[in-house]
C-alpha cells in the first residue's frame, strides 16, 4: 500500500511516523485491497486549544474512498480518533457486503426450492 504523508505547521518526527505507520498497518489488517492512504497533520493555533492539532485520513479502495476527520488537543489521540472512524467505515462496508452476499444466496436458494 501506498502512504502519502503530508503536514501543515508540524514538523514531522520519527515518533510520529511511526505511531501513523502503526495505525495504517492495522487498518491494513481489516481490509487488505486498500490501494492508498493519503494522511494530513495539521496545527493551528488560531482554533482551540482543545482541538488545535488535526488529523484527516483518505484510504482509497476498490468502490468509494473512505475519508475521515478530527481535531483534538493532542496529535496522537487525533490520528487515534481518525483511525479508529475508518476502522468502523471498513466494518460497516464489509458487513453490508456480507449481507448483501447472504441476501443473493438465500433468494437464489429459495427459487431453486420453488421450481
Amino acid at each position: 500500500m501506498k502512504l502519502i504523508l503530508s503536514t501543515h505547521n508540524i514538523t514531522l518526527t520519527k515518533a510520529i511516523e511511526d505511531h501513523i505507520l502503526a495505525k495504517i498497518d492495522k487498518l491494513e489488517h481489516f481490509d487488505r485491497w486498500t490501494i492508498d492512504a493519503r494522511v494530513t497533520i495539521e496545527h493551528d493555533d488560531t482554533r482551540d486549544p482543545a482541538k488545535a492539532f488535526g488529523c484527516s485520513m483518505r484510504i482509497g479502495m476498490r468502490g468509494p474512498d473512505l475519508f475521515a476527520e478530527d481535531h483534538e488537543a493532542d496529535l496522537y489521540a487525533a490520528i487515534d480518533a481518525v483511525t479508529k472512524k475508518i476502522e468502523q467505515q471498513i466494518r460497516k462496508r464489509h458487513s453490508k457486503n456480507k449481507a448483501k452476499k447472504h441476501t443473493e444466496a438465500a433468494a437464489s436458494k429459495e427459487r431453486r426450492r420453488a421450481a
